[in-house]
């Protein structure tokens, strides 16, 4: 069979109308038949105005039971804080060693942290770590003096979130192998966080749509009474 036909006949298998969480975390995980342990992912549709900046959301959660996915950390400090750094299990912590690495493209970790007297020294490399989304920023808790918690949540299982110019936000809140009990609690979390950003200028109901998917897999639309 190949890849496109294998695509439809798992979508064709799969619910076309709203069902329940657990229904759709069953589903998903059901049709997740690659040879891989694949990501199960969630779509959010907001009712936003992305166009105006008062209408952004971006924030960090921690997922309860982790994203299954191993995350490299680099750290900007220095002295006791790159020592605390190291501890907590950071990959990369370093200097103006790590700005000279940057620049020269090894851009070899997922998440950035940095101490907030380094912030000058992250200036150097903004323009590439910036549309990256790499960027440490306290709005994450990715700028802060408690380095060692900042790693520790990082390699424990955070799920970012940032809507896109269209509203949706993305992102992936397990793995097919995580338990339907797993991932409905990280699904949740998820959300829950999501919907607490809502920005004070949005009026009216927030929560337009919710969607969950596999890496290779197709969707199921979610109830939304079951995740606001």
């Amino acid at each position: 069979m190949t890849m496109g036909k294998r695509i439809k006949s798992i979508r064709e298998k799969l619910p076309h109308s709203e069902v329940s969480l657990r229904d759709a975390v069953v589903s998903i995980k059901d049709s997740a038949s690659a040879k891989f342990d694949e990501s199960i992912e969630i779509a959010m549709g907001l009712s936003l105005d992305t166009r105006k900046s008062d209408q952004t959301i971006r924030g960090m959660v921690s997922l309860p039971n982790g994203t299954g996915r191993t995350v490299r950390v680099a750290v900007f400090a220095q002295d006791e804080k790159a020592k605390e750094a190291k501890a907590a299990g950071a990959d990369i912590v370093g200097s103006d060693d790590l700005v000279k690495m940057i620049k020269e493209g090894k851009i070899n970790f997922d998440l950035c942290v940095a101490t907030p007297d380094m912030m000058g020294m992250v200036g150097q490399v903004a323009k590439v770590l910036g549309p990256k989304g790499l960027m440490p920023t306290p709005k994450l808790g990715t700028v802060t003096q408690d380095v060692a918690a900042a790693v520790s949540l990082a390699k424990k299982g955070q799920a970012e979130f940032r809507a896109d110019k269209s509203g949706i936000v993305h992102a992936g809140v397990g793995k097919k192998s995580f338990s339907v009990e797993s991932l409905i609690e990280n699904i949740k979390a998820f959300a829950s966080a999501v919907v607490k950003a809502k920005p004070a200028g949005v009026k009216g109901s927030f929560l337009k749509s919710v969607h969950l998917s596999s890496t290779m897999g197709g969707s199921v639309k979610v109830l939304l009474a079951e995740v606001k």
